[in-house]
C-alpha cells in the first residue's frame, strides 16, 4: 500500500507541476499580448499627436499679417493671382459649356 501511495501522491504533484506550468504558459500568453496591447496603443498615439501637430501646422500657416492689408504692394500681387485664377475658370467654363453644346447636338440626332 505505500507504492500506491507514493504513486498517487507522485501523481498529484506531477498535476500541479503541470498545472502551475500552464498557468505560467497563459501568464506568458497574456503578458505579451498585453505588451502587443500597449505598443499598438503607443503607436495609435503617435499617430494621433503626428495628425494634431498637422492642424495645428495648418492652423499656423492660415494666421495672416494683418499689416498686409496696408502694404499696396502685396495687395496687387493678391489681386493679381485672383485675376489668374479668375481667367484659369472662366477659361474652363468655356470649354465645358462648348462640350455640353456638342453633346446636346449629337444626342438629339441619335434619338432621331
Amino acid at each position: 500500500m505505500g507504492d500506491s501511495a507514493e504513486k498517487v501522491h507522485e501523481e498529484k504533484v506531477e498535476v500541479e507541476k503541470e498545472h502551475i506550468e500552464k498557468e505560467e504558459k497563459h501568464e506568458k500568453v497574456l503578458e505579451e499580448k498585453k505588451e502587443k496591447h500597449e505598443k499598438v496603443e503607443e503607436k495609435k498615439e503617435k499617430h494621433e499627436e503626428g495628425e494634431d501637430k498637422k492642424k495645428k501646422d495648418k492652423k499656423e500657416k492660415k494666421k495672416k499679417n494683418p499689416e498686409d492689408n496696408k502694404d499696396g504692394a502685396k495687395l496687387k500681387q493678391k489681386l493679381e493671382k485672383i485675376e489668374t485664377k479668375i481667367q484659369a475658370l472662366v477659361a474652363k467654363k468655356e470649354e465645358i459649356l462648348k462640350l455640353i453644346k456638342e453633346a446636346d447636338q449629337v444626342a438629339p440626332s441619335t434619338t432621331s
